[in-house]
């Protein structure tokens, strides 16, 4: 599924959510090396777990952040199936 993200650097967000677990994430632009860490911790993990983690980090003066879009877009996944 592809997610396009608001209010970030990284302008979208490509995941695999399968039964409940995190498959795989790619983020587009933002911070390489940062959204590789971030994509590697989440992956293998449960969606429920990592959107609990992931909600509601900001980054610097902005009201969201690449993490907390991650959190939505995992979230999108899952209602998709």
């Amino acid at each position: 599924m592809v997610y396009k993200t608001k209010g970030t650097c990284s302008t979208q967000i490509d995941i695999e959510v399968e039964d409940g677990i995190i498959k795989s994430v790619a983020f587009t632009n933002g911070c390489n090396g940062n959204l590789q860490g971030v994509s590697r911790l989440v992956e293998g993990m449960k969606a429920e777990d990592a959107i609990k983690k992931l909600r509601g980090i900001k980054c610097g003066f902005k009201n969201t952040s690449c993490p907390d879009q991650l959190s939505y877009a995992i979230e999108q996944a899952v209602q998709n199936g």
